[in-house]
């Protein structure tokens, strides 16, 4: 089982410790309930250093990651982050990914579960460009700051900038604590917040002196569970659940993703047929009118027909009321549309909504 830097200090201070894609992660310290409202209202600090950094170097880095990535890499800015996909060539999803430009190399941040695949994707497809690529995962750590308080917490303790400056999907390179660092300004909780990463031998001074600065501010060490509640709250899609192999962007409502202009990468020709197709099902947001909650693969009806699935469903802390995603067919999409769920064998009543289903004022 692979553990994170920090993993010493979860296991110490009351983290329940769960296998998550092969790394022993902290899903919660309190509660999960607790854990989110902090997010919503101070700050959590995450620990993702589970998911994977690789690094792309050399001559050939740039024109490679164009060719594996559906979003534009060639047009970025040096501190610039983008959202993409990498897609097999029949459009399917292979993971979800971010990029960031530095001065001298890329970054690919990949979800942990994907990591392996997409290091083997990598490989297969390098061929023939100069180009240096590493797996950064184990040499560093990486945590995650999140919430209205994250930058009076995390500010004091960045010696190269004031991180309020930075713009959102922006990074650049400096230091933390005095140590060589990467900053950037992204989040997967529908909150304002920051991601540092830093050599892994540092991870756990860093993570003590932000749990230490934010305690008075409201800051909590938060776990996997709360960032699910949180990322659904926000409609942000989750790999495994809104999308896989089978699914397409245009499908999975992540075409900003896709700049099919941009060049030829792996997957566009089937894109290109994808993004005109007049029937594909649509991801849409759930609200249940009971208490019941509707898990990944409970079915969705109108009347008798039977119409889709949800893909993930939680309560949602901040709406007090159960929520979910899934697919439909486009005339079922409507907000409003009302529908049912089935589960485990009774039906609950539920409306179509228009996602996400929380946005920070």
């Amino acid at each position: 089982m692979l553990r994170t830097a920090c993993h010493d200090w979860h296991a110490a201070h009351g983290g329940r410790m769960v296998d998550f894609a092969g790394w022993q992660m902290p899903v919660q310290y309190t509660t999960i309930v607790e854990e989110h409202h902090a997010v919503r209202r101070a700050a959590g600090l995450f620990d993702i250093a589970h998911m994977g950094r690789l690094k792309f170097s050399g001559p050939d880095a740039c024109a490679c990651l164009d060719r594996l990535l559906t979003n534009d890499v060639t047009g970025m800015e040096v501190g610039r982050i983008r959202y993409s996909l990498v897609c097999n060539e029949r459009g399917g999803i292979l993971d979800d990914v971010l990029v960031y430009r530095f001065t001298e190399h890329y970054l690919l941040v990949v979800n942990a579960s994907n990591r392996l695949k997409i290091i083997d994707w990598v490989e297969e497809h390098i061929g023939g460009c100069d180009v240096r690529f590493e797996d950064q995962t184990f040499d560093h750590f990486m945590c995650a700051i999140q919430g209205p308080r994250a930058i009076e917490i995390l500010d004091p303790l960045v010696d190269s900038h004031h991180i309020d400056d930075t713009a959102y999907y922006w990074g650049s390179e400096g230091s933390v604590l005095n140590v060589p660092a990467r900053v950037s300004r992204t989040g997967y909780t529908g909150e304002d917040g920051f991601e540092v990463i830093i050599p892994a031998e540092h991870g756990p001074r860093l993570w003590e002196t932000l749990i230490d600065r934010g305690r008075a501010q409201g800051l909590l060490p938060t776990g996997l569970g709360c960032r699910d509640t949180l990322r659904l709250e926000a409609a942000m899609p989750l790999y495994g659940h809104e999308m896989d192999e089978t699914i397409d962007p245009y499908t999975a409502g992540l075409g900003f993703g896709v700049k099919l202009n941009a060049g030829d990468f792996i997957g566009r020709e089937a894109l290109v047929a994808a993004k005109e197709r007049k029937d594909r099902p649509k991801r849409v947001g759930l609200e249940l009118a009971g208490r019941r909650i509707a898990r990944e693969g409970a079915l969705l009806f109108a009347g008798e027909q039977e119409i889709g699935k949800v893909t993930s469903g939680t309560f949602s802390p901040t709406l007090e009321r159960p929520i979910a995603m899934g697919y439909v067919p486009a005339e079922f999409a409507a907000a409003g549309t009302a529908v049912e769920v089935d589960i485990r064998g009774k039906r609950e009543q539920a409306k179509v909504v228009a996602l996400p289903f929380y946005k920070r004022g």
